[in-house]
């Protein structure tokens, strides 16, 4: 198997950290990591500790679309409604898997928070910062690296603001947002 850090992919987003003085390891796995269940059991981590990159599109001032790149904890979803207000873009949209890899030249499943082949505006999910460290994919489905959520926050150029859903207290339990002290 190829040293995954060879990929051009990988090798963006190392770049990318360099350029802010971050030096990142990259984890690499056989199996894929492209769902946040499948990072959380490979890393051994939290599923709140996994960062999806998800990307939304708005429409351009040029008649082109816009990608908004959101970092969102493994167990939550993004509120469409709430990212829109957030983002001041009224029409905005999830992207289709084209438009992922045409937008950010990033395939679905290692899609990283940093090394876009263009400008993006990148918006975190404020739960990632309940943990001492997340893990994030590094450009491709098979890659990770782990970093503290405010690195994550100065790599990304990130803004931090409240774009998920509101889940029942039921929804957050069974998604471990909420722990039992058995007691």
């Amino acid at each position: 198997m190829p040293d995954p850090t060879d990929h051009p992919a990988v090798q963006r987003v190392l770049a990318a950290a360099r350029r802010k003085g971050v030096e990142l390891e990259i984890v690499a796995f056989d199996e894929s990591t492209h769902t946040a269940k499948q990072a959380a059991t490979a890393v051994g981590a939290e599923l709140g500790q996994i960062v999806k990159s998800l990307v939304f599109v708005a429409p351009g001032a040029d008649g082109d679309a816009d990608p908004i790149v959101c970092l969102v904890s493994g167990p939550n979803r993004v509120d469409v409604a709430r990212l829109a207000a957030v983002a001041g873009e009224p029409e905005i949209r999830r992207a289709t898997a084209r438009e992922v890899h045409e937008l950010v030249g990033f395939v679905i499943g290692g899609i990283p928070p940093i090394g876009f082949e263009r400008p993006v505006r990148v918006i975190m999910d404020p739960d990632l910062g309940r943990y001492p460290t997340v893990w994030a994919a590094a450009g491709l489905p098979t890659a990770v690296f782990e970093v503290p959520p405010a690195t994550l926050r100065t790599l990304a150029n990130a803004t931090v603001a409240p774009i998920t859903e509101e889940l029942r207290a039921a929804d957050a339990e069974s998604s471990g947002r909420f722990a039992s002290t058995g007691a």
